[in-house]
């Protein structure tokens, strides 16, 4: 049949509809503003089919961040989408709900200071990991200079971290020494600090929740070898925190467990409020156990009802509405919300575990137990098997499953693992689906393609 070019006329109203009109009927601009403005609801509309390309944020299983949340944290957000949180003289209510906020965390993590404690929220881990990394570049610098030896080679140390340290470490002038990772180690180990350690650290960094395995590093430990470290050679290194997962975890889950203030060595903790938080994207937290540990010249001051407020960032102008989101899911849940959330989401990583294990050709780097709610593994016999984790990801994605594949860090970076994150709105029964699509692809990456009949088994 031949195709014919339809012309429009007069009397047809394509204003009426979303898919007719000068925006719709075209490519979106891709590197210039257009000339005239358009509907608002046809450009929405526009937009909205083009982000519906991106992969589906519940299948994300390789993200630490909230990625489902409440219709009033939702209404809230909206509500402050014009409230600059640094204007405090402006807002002061979200000044003072910022300030509630670090003083439930502190009393949360343990901080001595009570009311007198000192932290602010972030942009997020990253930001905070940083905050917290100048504190102890300067208190380290001041000392140096006050007994007038050498400041101009500082060294910060940590097992394997996340990239916001290498790019700490680069921006501000700091010598990063990674600890590399132990065959059969999930993280830093204590033994391993006495050879990376000396008078130029300004400090070490411990993980409570290690990025690529999910596990804790052990800070009381880390601390026991550091206190034995300065009894024999007088050197007296802090301990950083990054709690960016486990610092909403631990204190739910693990109560017993020695990693906050309550470990003497430990000078300063950030966490995501936006990870085990549940707060939406784009807010952490920096804590302080005692106001002197951040250098009075990091500190900017700002006038606020009538007063004086201190504030310390890299940002400046951002959104208020993450931390009143933060402040309503401290009052909602409350420790017991917390809890039982952690309890669950720390289940369902248990059962995917087992499931895992049961599959075969895995071994469990982490089991869910006793840190994050999340899994890791790696092929018992890679070199053998006739697939790579990287081949079983490509199959899962078909599925919209987005699970990680990565080679751990040195010295274990032959070494290829997965890793799936078990947070608030992944269910038991989501992570059953999953684990009926990993024994499909299983079976198709050992068998070859699937017949018709298995492909309508797989897709019921």
């Amino acid at each position: 049949m031949a195709l014919h070019r339809v012309k429009f006329t007069e009397d047809i109203d394509d204003s009426s509809d979303l898919f007719v009109g000068p925006v719709s009927s075209q490519a979106l601009p891709k590197d210039a503003m257009p000339d005239a403005h358009a509907r608002p609801d046809v450009v929405y509309e526009a937009i909205h089919q083009e982000l519906s390309l991106d992969g589906n944020a519940a299948q994300n299983l390789a993200t630490f961040c909230t990625t489902w949340s409440e219709d009033q944290v939702r209404r809230l957000m909206a509500e402050c989408l014009d409230k600059n949180v640094i204007d405090k003289d402006e807002y002061p209510q979200t000044a003072a709900i910022e300030s509630r906020c670090v003083a439930i965390l502190a009393r949360l993590w343990h901080a001595p200071g009570g009311h007198d404690t000192m932290g602010c929220s972030t942009t997020g881990s990253s930001e905070a990991a940083m905050l917290g990394g100048l504190a102890l570049k300067w208190r380290w610098r001041e000392r140096r200079k006050a007994e007038r030896r050498p400041y101009d080679r500082p060294n910060l140390v940590c097992g394997p971290v996340q990239v916001c340290w290498e790019k700490f470490a680069r921006y501000f002038d700091v010598e990063l020494r990674q600890v590399p990772l132990e065959r059969g180690a999930t993280g830093l180990r204590p033994h391993q600090l006495e050879q990376y350690v000396d008078e130029n650290t300004i400090g070490v960094v411990a993980i409570l929740g290690v990025t690529f395995t999910c596990d804790y590093e052990p800070v009381k430990a880390l601390a026991d070898e550091l206190d034995r470290i300065q009894a024999s050679t007088g050197l007296d290194i802090p301990i950083h925190v990054d709690a960016a997962s486990g610092g909403f975890i631990a204190p739910f889950l693990h109560p017993e467990l020695p990693w906050d203030f309550l470990v003497e060595r430990v000078v300063s903790i950030n966490s995501s409020g936006h990870k085990y938080g549940m707060a939406p994207l784009g807010v952490g937290w920096i804590i302080w156990r005692q106001p002197e540990l951040l250098p009075k010249d990091l500190i900017f001051y700002v006038d606020y009802l009538g007063g004086v407020m201190p504030t310390f960032a890299l940002n400046f102008s951002r959104p208020g509405g993450e931390i009143i989101a933060q402040y309503y899911l401290f009052l909602r849940l409350g420790k017991q919300g917390y809890r039982q959330i952690a309890e669950a989401c720390a289940a369902t990583a248990q059962y995917l575990a087992e499931e895992i294990a049961a599959m075969g050709p895995f071994r469990l780097l982490y089991d869910g137990k006793g840190a994050l709610p999340a899994v890791s593994y790696t092929l018992k016999d890679p070199a053998n098997a006739p697939f790579s984790l990287f081949d079983l990801s490509d199959q899962l994605r078909m599925r919209g499953w987005q699970v990680p594949s990565y080679h751990l860090p040195a010295d274990q970076q032959d070494t290829v693992i997965q890793r799936v994150m078990i947070r608030h709105g992944i269910g038991r029964d989501e992570i059953s689906l999953l684990v009926t699509d990993l024994r499909h692809a299983l079976a198709r990456l050992t068998s070859g393609p699937a017949s018709n009949a298995e492909r309508t088994a797989f897709h019921h």
